[in-house]
């Protein structure tokens, strides 16, 4: 049985602060190893369950994060970001199981470092007119390839989002949200045996998330007009406000890399201070 962990690094255990997660600050140095426990502690439960082959996709940042060194060596890493499914890069090998590991709430939720794909470019996404988080996303595009969505980790808060978009999966919070930028937080000691547990348990339990039928509309809220602009000059995206954009696809694979694309050329567009 082959399963693909898509490894995030907000919602891993003890993050709080965005040095903890931006690459060559001290405090990352730190946490990478944290994240790392929590990846290897999923690992060990799917293999406990009877998984044989597990990849870990990383999913964060730079894509570098996670020490291959300290890994079950059964364990393939898919590392650096160069990738057309970014997040969810391995899903074209059409995996049995599926993990969302170290996950967070979308843009505007109180949830640990809450974003969808950039930091603080986008201010409101919608699919279909729902709030698009990165795990509800993530889930339609693993329904898309027949996967079967096991587990989720995060805060509470995306764990609480994870049972809507995802209702036969295993959900570990890590840590208790008090505001974007501070949680109650769990010692790596009680988080690895949770998710240990529940990675084990998850394999048995899992469930294809529900799919809706396309097309899939995503509209795009920047916190800049400037980063609306530029997007705007992708084919197919269409400006419908001063902020906003918008596009359509039939299915989640075709949107998935129309949104990383809207995405980045957003943020790219974005000045330090004013947005």
């Amino acid at each position: 049985m082959h399963a693909l962990i898509s490894a995030d690094m907000e919602g891993a255990t003890g993050v709080t602060c965005p040095d903890d997660v931006r690459p060559g600050t001290p405090q990352w140095e730190r946490f990478r190893r944290l994240f790392t426990g929590d990846v290897k502690a999923v690992c060990e439960g799917f293999f406990d369950a009877g998984v044989t082959d597990v990849t870990v996709n990383e999913a964060h940042s730079t894509m570098r994060n996670l020490l291959l060194e300290d890994l079950d060596p059964r364990v393939r890493l898919l590392s650096g970001n160069h990738k057309p499914f970014g997040m969810m890069e391995g899903i074209q090998a059409r995996p049995e199981l599926i993990a969302f590991l170290g996950y967070h709430a979308g843009p505007g939720e109180p949830g640990v470092l809450s974003h969808t794909f950039t930091g603080f470019e986008i201010f409101e996404v919608k699919l279909n007119g729902r709030p698009m988080s990165e795990g509800y996303l993530n889930a339609l595009l693993a329904a898309e390839y027949g996967a079967r969505l096991a587990l989720v980790s995060g805060d509470d808060l995306t764990c609480a989002d994870a049972k809507d978009y995802a209702p036969g999966a295993q959900t570990v919070a890590v840590k208790e949200a008090v505001d974007r930028y501070t949680a109650l937080c769990l010692t790596p000691a009680r988080t690895s045996v949770l998710l240990r547990e529940a990675a084990q348990a998850g394999v048995a339990q899992a469930q294809v998330p529900p799919l809706p039928a396309g097309p899939f509309r995503c509209e795009v809220t920047f916190t800049g007009t400037s980063s609306a602009t530029m997007a705007a000059c992708i084919p197919t995206v269409e400006r419908t406000g001063p902020r906003t954009v918008v596009f359509s696809a039939a299915t989640v694979a075709g949107l998935y890399p129309c949104f990383r694309v809207v995405a980045r050329i957003g943020a790219g567009a974005a000045e330090p201070v004013y947005g």
